[in-house]
């Protein structure tokens, strides 16, 4: 199959899932060292009560018995509130336990291979220029995430922040959401939005919160003005 069919055919795939995308406003990545081993899930399902709908479980340094356990489990509370489950990185796993979708990495296979090879699934795709958008979104992806947009220690490998006329700029060239990720608080949100972000990729936002249900309600309130 040559590339242009590839990318026509990564086009209708992704075309097809945008009904779930709503529920990307606030797009919550998982990070374990954060919270109390004992209170990882309930800290999930707390974010869930708040309005969260869309869930990266980002956890390294685990095997696959363990990650293939923890994605299950989170699956079963992502379900409980109709939302959306994507796994880091591991297609396979994404599919396997019946998750909504993954989210590719620089170091995962291309949009177009996943796309081929796992055509039911939901595609996030990390990128950090708008030629890396440019390319996510014709091959097939659904949504991407950018950063850092402000400064933000999990993101500090790429490099300093890109800021809002940067992200402006991938807002303005995609067709498919984009979501802010890297240094996010509820004051950023307002300028994010009107910089044309369709919602946000949070990490620390959340879990280093004393109160994730009332915190996670804050932003979706922020960004959608009621609670989903």
């Amino acid at each position: 199959m040559t590339d242009t069919v590839l990318e026509m055919t990564a086009d209708i795939s992704a075309s097809q899932n945008r009904g779930e995308l709503d529920k990307l406003r606030v797009y919550l990545i998982t990070d374990r060292t954060l919270l109390p081993e004992d209170h990882f899930l309930n800290s999930i399902e707390a974010a869930l009560k708040g309005g969260v709908r869309a869930i990266q479980l980002r956890e390294k340094n685990l095997s696959e018995y363990e990650l293939r356990e923890m994605a299950k489990a989170i699956l079963q509370l992502t379900q409980k509130y109709k939302a959306l489950l994507f796994i880091n990185h591991r297609a396979e796993l994404a599919e396997d336990i019946g998750a909504d979708g993954v989210h590719l990495t620089e170091s995962s296979a291309a949009v177009r291979k996943v796309r081929k090879q796992y055509p039911d699934l939901l595609i996030g795709k990390s990128i950090h220029s708008l030629a890396g958008a440019m390319r996510a979104q014709q091959q097939g992806a659904d949504f991407v995430t950018f950063s850092p947009v402000y400064d933000t220690p999990s993101k500090q490998q790429y490099g300093p922040p890109q800021g809002l006329e940067k992200l402006k700029q991938v807002c303005t060239g995609l067709d498919i959401p984009v979501l802010a990720l890297g240094g996010i608080d509820l004051s950023r949100i307002t300028p994010i939005r009107n910089h044309g972000a369709f919602g946000v990729a949070l990490i620390r936002g959340i879990w280093n919160s004393p109160d994730i249900e009332h915190e996670s309600l804050q932003y979706i309130n922020a960004l959608t003005g009621e609670n989903q």
